[in-house]
């Protein structure tokens, strides 16, 4: 990241603007309801990971919530890349996030029909290295997902994420690293920012976006990974149970990355340390993000 004297910049609706001087409308519809879309991306070395996978999901995100961003995806994606190269930001994260324009009411009809875009890039990390080598305590927390039926966790939408918060809020009062979150049938379904993974007798599973599990960027990384180092790996629906009789856990998501998860709700995990299964997902992991995606 470029140094803290050094002018940052926030691409604002297709314009370069200061970052200390960008805003957006108080009638924002994002701002007023969550009613956008979003998506957090991370570059390495230069390399912006699986940009286009990200670009998809957030147009995909933006059809389904009825909306259009007015730009096509090469150009949405050349300004990513523009934002990236002005700040000096080879290492950290970028975000990107679009609403369906501004105008007071919930009927879109009485709005304008220009998208709001907003791209920009920060550092961010949620853990520290020592988690990463010991491995995460994480809790059960009693907020649950929003059930498929009203919110499709495909979508990664502004408001669905209030949820999302409270879970992470249960899990910061009792000092935990993380929180798992289950669906309206006690099923796990993912954390409250990542998708969770499980090894046992050397096969991993992770919970489908039927039980209320976003299609992660990194989760699907993952699944890539184990195609490549032939390890089975499937989706299945997960109960605590399963969690708990686990031989090791993980966490991806794009902030995360990928973290062992070594307790849950007081319940050892295997032997209490990141498995080898784990580890060696973690080592293939941090050799793709260098090649997989988008030079700048």
């Amino acid at each position: 990241m470029a140094g803290d004297n050094t002018q940052q910049w926030v691409h604002l609706n297709g314009t370069l603007v200061p970052k200390s001087g960008a805003g957006v409308s108080i009638y924002d519809h994002g701002f007023l309801y969550g009613d956008g879309a979003f998506e957090g991306i991370r570059v390495y070395s230069g390399n912006i990971f699986r940009l286009k996978q990200h670009v998809d999901r957030l147009y995909a995100s933006a059809r389904s919530l009825g909306f259009s961003l007015g730009i096509s995806k090469e150009e949405f994606t050349n300004r990513i890349a523009e934002t990236v190269r002005i700040n000096g930001h080879n290492n950290g994260y970028i975000r990107v996030s679009v609403s369906r324009g501004v105008g007071l009411g919930l009927d879109p009809k009485h709005m304008n029909s220009e998208a709001t875009v907003v791209i920009s890039t920060e550092e961010l990390r949620l853990y520290s290295q020592e988690m990463y080598e010991t491995g995460l305590n994480v809790i059960t927390a009693s907020t649950r997902v929003p059930p498929a039926c009203c919110i499709d966790p495909q979508v990664k939408s502004l408001g669905k994420y209030i949820n999302n918060i409270a879970a992470k809020e249960e899990a910061n009062r009792v000092g935990a690293g993380e929180a798992l979150m289950l669906n309206m049938s006690g099923n796990v379904a993912e954390a409250t920012g990542d998708n969770l993974f499980l090894v046992r007798n050397g096969r991993i599973t992770t919970p489908p976006t039927s039980e209320g599990a976003l299609p992660g960027i990194t989760r699907g990384a993952v699944i890539d990974i184990c195609q490549t180092l032939g390890i089975p790996c499937s989706e299945a629906v997960t109960t605590l149970y399963d969690v708990y009789a686990a031989d090791e856990t993980f966490l991806t998501g794009t902030a995360a990355e990928v973290i062992p998860m070594v307790t849950c709700d007081n319940r050892t995990i295997g032997d209490g340390r990141p498995g080898p299964i784990t580890n060696s997902i973690i080592a293939e992991f941090r050799k793709l993000t260098l090649v997989d995606g988008y030079h700048v």
